[in-house]
């Protein structure tokens, strides 16, 4: 028999015709998939069966057997768990934890570390106060350290270098990872690298066996160099760890800290006007698109939330937010930890810019528009009435604040 392998024409052919009846057939059924933010999503069209009265029906529980009167509950997929007993060394990562949560740059960073890492290594994730995070087993992590203290609060650089050279005379890593950003991580990994009289790599974004690449050049070259032992490494240096799970077993330090008096007073945070937040840098933002009928109350909102102002590319182009408040492939690429998208459909540019967000907010009237599909919360209704309420809740919520601080 011929091992060649031969093309059927008409499956072909089929394939690319939608209005053929066996269209759907010759498409392969794709249940579920990764989103642009790391999240599985589902396949809407994909779930249910053919009843025998020629009516789609879903089985909630997963078994999807048509007719059959048994139901079997659906069995949640685990990771395989990847466990080092006795790790042959460490490899530390101190990710800025903006909101006591990972964000996506700290995810690039331990996968970078779990590479370094390998089988016999175990990455140590080092976290100062309290934190949020419920996902740092599948994100790469297999031991923890949470340095607690209210000297670590706020900006305090000092004392959080004094606590990371007490995990360095304990644990003696291989490698130290931090994030080059503007969020903590680049000043903190400098100040560290100052203390341990060591030179960094900055800006890394490749690693290829014992050398490393940064950029350099005001970002328009790459600059090669042996690998240090303390590594400030960029967005994107990795692909987040994706494919097992963790155990994250808590450890300790052996040795208290050393207490001293700090030289830099932390006065807290300076309120700042959201409008002069650029758009590339904004946390929070709340955007409009063509859906917006009321742009009184989108500007009313968006003060009161406290979030800078975006918009789609149609909003833009109807002259009711200026250009350079335009979101999108054609506009500006966004990196917010929360993006509100009000009246806007979805356009595939649109997705684009808003595809390294955290978590996306949808109001809109359509539920079946791309945004609905994008979005890690959707709300369907008019957006005059759902801002009104977002607006009466905010004010709730501060006026019992305030009554709770009399």
């Amino acid at each position: 028999m011929s091992d060649i392998i031969r093309r059927d024409p008409r499956a072909e052919w089929i394939a690319r015709n939608r209005l053929h009846p066996l269209h759907a057939a010759m498409q392969p059924l794709q249940h579920s998939w990764m989103g642009p933010n790391g999240v599985i999503r589902k396949n809407v069209h994909g779930v249910g069966f053919i009843g025998p009265n020629g009516i789609k029906r879903i089985d909630r529980s997963g078994a999807q057997q048509g007719g059959a009167s048994k139901r079997t509950a659906a069995v949640e997929v685990q990771l395989p768990l990847h466990q080092v007993p006795a790790p042959a060394f460490y490899i530390n990562v101190v990710p800025d934890m903006v909101g006591g949560r990972l964000s996506s740059h700290d995810r690039d960073l331990l996968g970078l570390a779990r590479q370094l890492a390998g089988s016999d290594g175990a990455v140590l994730a080092v976290v100062f106060g309290e934190h949020k995070e419920s996902a740092f087993a599948t994100a790469g992590v297999d031991r923890l350290l949470v340095l607690e203290g209210h000297e670590f609060e706020g900006y305090a650089p000092e004392q959080r270098v004094q606590g990371l050279r007490a995990v360095d005379n304990q644990f003696s890593p291989r490698h130290w990872l931090l994030p080059d950003s503007r969020s903590g991580g680049g000043e903190l990994g400098r100040r560290f690298a100052a203390s341990l009289k060591e030179r960094p790599a900055t800006r890394v974004w490749q690693i290829k066996g014992e050398e490393c690449i940064g950029r350099a050049g005001a970002g328009q070259e790459d600059l090669a160099r042996p690998l240090p032992r303390l590594i400030l490494a960029a967005a994107e240096c990795a692909d987040p760890v994706s494919e097992t799970r963790h155990e994250v077993l808590p450890v300790e330090l052996s040795t208290g800290l050393a207490r001293s008096l700090p030289r830099i007073e932390d006065l807290g945070a300076v309120a700042v006007d959201p409008a002069a937040i650029p758009m590339a840098e904004a946390e929070f933002i709340f955007s409009g698109g063509n859906g917006v009928k009321d742009w009184a109350l989108f500007h009313q909102t968006a003060a009161a939330l406290g979030a800078t102002e975006g918009a789609s590319r149609v909003a833009v182009d109807d002259g009711f937010m200026a250009r350079d408040r335009q979101v999108g492939a054609s506009g500006t690429w966004v990196t917010a930890r929360v993006y509100v998208a009000v009246g806007i459909s979805g356009a595939i540019q649109h997705l684009q810019g808003i595809g390294a967000c955290d978590k996306v907010v949808a109001i809109n009237l359509d539920p079946g528009c791309d945004m609905i599909k994008r979005a890690d919360l959707s709300v369907i209704g008019e957006s005059a009435a759902i801002l009104n309420a977002l607006i009466a809740a905010v004010e709730t919520y501060r006026n019992g604040a305030k009554r709770d601080a009399a």
